[in-house]
């Protein structure tokens, strides 16, 4: 026991023969430490996705020995890299510990709350974090409370059972440099490499290749946290070279809107919004149709579709700086950013916007001036006074729609100018209670056969959604009310034919009614014009007039009949129209002297045919600028 206590303690006045095996057990003892806090991280993964099954994941961690390697790396790199710099043992594993812990914890009660994982990027908003989990109760569950109690047993082993170390200085400086030296190896070589991180993602039977969170926590925590950190350093495309950029950039100047066609935008963006009629299970529940009748009532009068975000849950900002900048990743913007704000802002537009939120989230308040707002509302300096912001969370859609329509009358009487307007809803927000809290009752267990939380939770977030659903059904009425607009819409008819049968399988037959919805573009007084998408399909225009006035599809269905259109409005749509819309109707789109003579003859009248027949006629001859360029 004597010579077991030497080389465990190793006492200053011990025999110099006791401290090579010291030396041996200190090794060891430090790299069991980091191996502990590396595997107390894997369980925490395990069970952090309520939508996969924690035992299925376990088995596959243990099936992949890779997985563990890449998990159990990093703490061990780190411990000793620690020690090296500190010279003390207990120190080293806290300060292992912290980070190590930190990130699987933090993962845990993300993906419990929010649904996505912790990413290296999340570490940018790190000072926000407090205002956010303020907001949600976390639950220390019997896993987390044996995770806590085996990490501080480790403290206590590194205090009582590794004291004292290496003492030389010499040593201690080349084994931090080597330490440091073979992290960066590691990042570079083990998580910063796409073939192996594909390779070690669970199968489809496992997990959904479509979803992050699902992806992320098949390899555990430590390994996709330290891969997500390439994503925080920007990498040019492939290929990508500044001088070919800049010379394409210059070829397409920037124009200015002529003053007779500018005309007020606004732009909304709408927290956590989802239609759940596109869901089979709700589709049929008479409740959610209730609730979403307006809404497909504002997308039949519309032009309207489904969008694909660069996001998914959270990350809100992304979205929202990327509709305005093309930038698909947040950006801490500390300069004059190209946007769209600025490009109304050199226009001479009003540029206006507002969020009833805190400006201090996701740093809003220092960075929408980068991008062009000339004015912007937050809690802080405008809503606050007009609603709680725990109530903003739940009922403050109207109130932001009626502050847009008063901020838009009051410029438009005031400078006269147009206006730019971009706003950020909050309104609901999660989190979304599992108790009973709404005024109205859309879906019943008895009825729906759904579980009693379920509904719950669907019904607050419902009640939400109709608010949101009035509010916006009133900003379409106001902005009716106001003068006009201008708009001119351009429709992909030929969506009709080529995809038509498509959309009915994939929405039904009454959304897919409604796309390219021209009777009722017409109906409200728009000039509109038709476009094709090549290379997708070929350049046709009568093809395109023949979907415009016709409605057909591959089976012979016809869509929305209610939105034909006579064949004199198709065929001045692709021509007048068009040309007026590419400011162009001083020399093109209608005959007239001193306008280029471009003419088209063809075989037969499109407006004395038969409707179907029209995509039959035949091109007889093509001129450009008075030449003829082609003849049958």
């Amino acid at each position: 026991m004597k010579h077991l206590y030497r080389v465990v303690r190793c006492p200053k006045g011990t025999a110099p023969g006791y401290l090579p095996w010291h030396h041996l057990w200190l090794a060891l003892g430090l790299t069991a430490l980091g191996l502990l806090l590396g595997w107390l991280t894997m369980p925490l993964a395990a069970v952090s996705s309520p939508d996969l099954s924690a035992q299925d994941l376990w088995a596959w961690y243990l099936s992949s020995g890779d997985l563990w390697y890449r998990n159990l790396l990093p703490p061990v790199l780190l411990i000793w890299l620690m020690y090296f710099l500190t010279g003390r043992c207990w120190l080293s594993y806290l300060l292992t510990a912290l980070p190590a812990l930190g990130v699987a914890l933090a993962n845990y009660f993300k993906i419990q709350l929010r649904g996505d994982p912790l990413l290296a990027s999340d570490l940018k908003l790190i000072s926000e974090a407090g205002g956010i989990v303020g907001n949600y109760s976390l639950d220390m569950t019997p896993l987390i409370q044996q995770t806590l109690g085996w990490a501080a047993l480790g403290l206590v082993l590194a205090l009582l059972l590794l004291p004292r170390g290496l003492r030389r200085r010499d040593i201690r400086i080349f084994g931090l440099l080597s330490a440091a030296a073979v992290m960066g190896t590691a990042f570079l070589t083990l998580y910063c490499n796409e073939a192996s991180y594909r390779r070690t993602t669970a199968g489809s039977e496992l997990v959904n290749p479509w979803s992050d969170t699902e992806v992320f926590v098949s390899h555990g925590v430590l390994y996709p946290f330290l891969y997500s950190v390439q994503d925080m350093l920007p990498v040019p495309p492939e290929g990508y070279q500044e001088a070919v950029a800049s010379s394409a950039l210059e070829r397409y100047p920037e124009e200015a809107i002529p003053e007779d066609q500018k005309v007020s935008v606004v732009g909304i963006m709408l927290e956590a919004f989802c239609d759940l009629t596109d869901f089979p299970a709700l589709a049929e529940q008479e409740g959610v149709q209730e609730v979403y009748a307006p809404w497909h009532a504002l997308e039949e009068e519309s032009v309207s579709g489904d969008l694909l975000t660069n996001i998914f849950a959270g990350g809100t900002v992304d979205t929202e700086w990327c509709f305005l900048t093309g930038y698909s990743q947040y950006e801490e913007f500390r300069n004059d950013v190209d946007s769209y704000v600025w490009y109304f802002d050199w226009q001479g537009y009003q540029t206006r916007g507002g969020h009833p939120g805190f400006g201090w989230f996701y740093n809003r308040q220092n960075v929408n001036q980068f991008l062009g707002f000339q004015e912007y509302w937050f809690t802080e300096n405008h809503y606050g006074e007009l609603v709680d912001p725990v109530e903003a969370q739940w009922n403050s859609d109207l109130l932001l729609v009626d502050e847009i329509v008063k901020d838009l009358r009051s410029c438009l009487d005031g400078e006269g100018r147009p206006v730019f307007s971009f706003s950020v809803s909050y309104q609901n927000h999660g989190p979304y209670e599992w108790t009973y809290t709404a005024n109205e009752t859309y879906l019943d267990p008895k009825t729906s056969g759904l579980p009693e939380e379920s509904c719950y939770v669907f019904n607050n977030y419902l009640h939400g959604v109709n608010i949101t659903i009035s509010a916006m059904t009133l900003l379409a009425q106001q902005l009716e009310e106001m003068e006009e607009l201008g708009i001119i819409p351009s429709f992909f008819a030929a969506h009709l034919w080529y995809w038509g049968d498509i959309h009915v399988e994939n929405f039904g037959a009454r959304r897919a009614a409604s796309i390219s919805p021209l009777g009722a573009a017409e109906r409200l007084g728009l000039s509109y014009t038709l476009h094709q998408d090549t290379p997708v399909i070929q350049p046709d225009m009568l093809e395109s007039v023949w979907c415009a006035v016709n409605r057909v599809t591959r089976s012979g269905a016809v869509l929305g009949p209610e939105y034909r259109v006579s064949p004199c409005a198709a065929l001045r749509a692709v021509t007048a129209n068009a040309a007026y819309q590419y400011r162009m109707e001083g020399r093109r789109g209608t005959l007239a002297p001193g306008k280029a003579a471009d003419l088209v003859l063809l075989d037969r009248d499109p407006t004395a045919v038969p409707p179907e027949d029209i995509r039959g006629i035949r091109v007889l001859e093509t001129i450009k600028n008075g030449v003829r360029v082609f003849q049958a």
